[in-house]
């Protein structure tokens, strides 16, 4: 992406720190905006110790700080969110208060410094339990959890913004992204699992459910791509995700056999679902960013191979 002036919230986190490491080995002038209420500053201190990063502790709901850090922008990129579809269920109203009031504090202070372009980390939940797979850009909107809802409100407001004030948004519909750095998902559950107790792996659901997932590096450099050729005014989704499905019972073989474990139990909670708002079939159709020359670069199994690498080293680390 060519130089500028970027405010990057929820930059501390998994998407958000390597956007930012992208962002700034594009020499883009970053600031990152994050309360470090579920990530730490570990990743970006290196950037932050040299000067190449202005990192401040603060949050999206604090409409005067959200203000202050548009001032001179040409970018915001909105990655700060409450991302836990679980805990949207039990706990809705401080979903829609990180996610949609925050994400309103971000446009609004957009609006009133003249910031040209949004870009949102979105999901691939707004669509629901789709009857089209793969899922294209122009399937209505859908949710089927509190956490999609939120994100398709957050998306609405794009469009109004857009269309109200002559804004460009972009929004990034994202697969499951799994990689090094990223503290949740299935990938992660299945490992701390396994590390509690090798001999029985519990499966939410009946392991059946058909889902997409895609490398960090490949989702960074679709985003960015994403960002850079979307220059008009107005508002565009982009699908960021792979051409292929896995069952959840297929990624508890490939994490048991790449960790060396040849006995141990699958046992299931039962049902289709792994949680109330999971979304049991999802794959995107991603014709629309591959037109602009993208195409990931990582296999889907060999990334779930290097996450766990980069998962052990991490975790006997802090065993020692």
């Amino acid at each position: 992406m060519n130089a500028k002036s970027v405010l990057v919230t929820g930059g501390c986190g998994f998407i958000g720190s390597h956007l930012v490491d992208a962002l700034i080995e594009s020499g883009s002038d970053v600031t990152v905006l994050d309360n470090l209420s579920s990530s730490t500053l570990e990743y970006l201190r290196p950037h932050v110790e040299v000067g190449k990063l202005r990192f401040v502790k603060g949050d999206i709901r604090d409409f005067n700080v959200v203000s202050r850090l548009c001032s001179g922008k040409d970018v915001v990129f909105h990655f700060a969110a409450q991302p836990d579809v679980r805990l949207s269920l039990t706990q809705p109203l401080i979903d829609f208060d990180i996610n949609v009031r925050g994400t309103l504090n971000v446009l609004e202070s957009m609006r009133r410094n003249a910031v040209p372009l949004f870009v949102f980390a979105s999901t691939s939940t707004v669509y629901g339990q789709a009857s089209v797979i793969p899922t294209p850009e122009t399937y209505p909107i859908d949710p089927i959890s509190n956490y999609g809802a939120t994100k398709s409100a957050c998306e609405v407001y794009m469009m109004s913004f857009s269309s109200c004030y002559k804004m460009s948004c972009v929004s990034l519909r994202y697969a499951n992204i799994i990689g090094f750095r990223s503290d949740h998902g299935v990938v992660h559950d299945f490992f701390l699992k396994i590390r509690k107790d090798p001999k029985r792996l519990e499966i939410l659901g009946d392991g059946k459910q058909m889902k997409s997932y895609l490398y960090i590096t490949d989702c960074i450099e679709a985003s960015l791509l994403a960002t850079e050729k979307h220059t008009a005014e107005g508002f565009t989704a982009f699908n960021i995700g792979s051409s292929e499905q896995l069952e959840v019972n297929e990624i508890a073989s490939i994490v048991t056999n790449t960790l060396g474990i040849s006995e141990i139990e699958f046992t299931y909670t039962g049902g289709k679902k792994g949680w109330i708002g999971d979304v049991t079939e999802m794959l995107l159709d991603t014709t629309k960013i591959r037109r602009l020359g993208w195409k990931p670069r990582v296999d889907v199994r060999q990334g779930i191979k290097q996450y766990l690498a980069w998962l052990k080293q991490r975790y006997d680390k802090k065993k020692n």
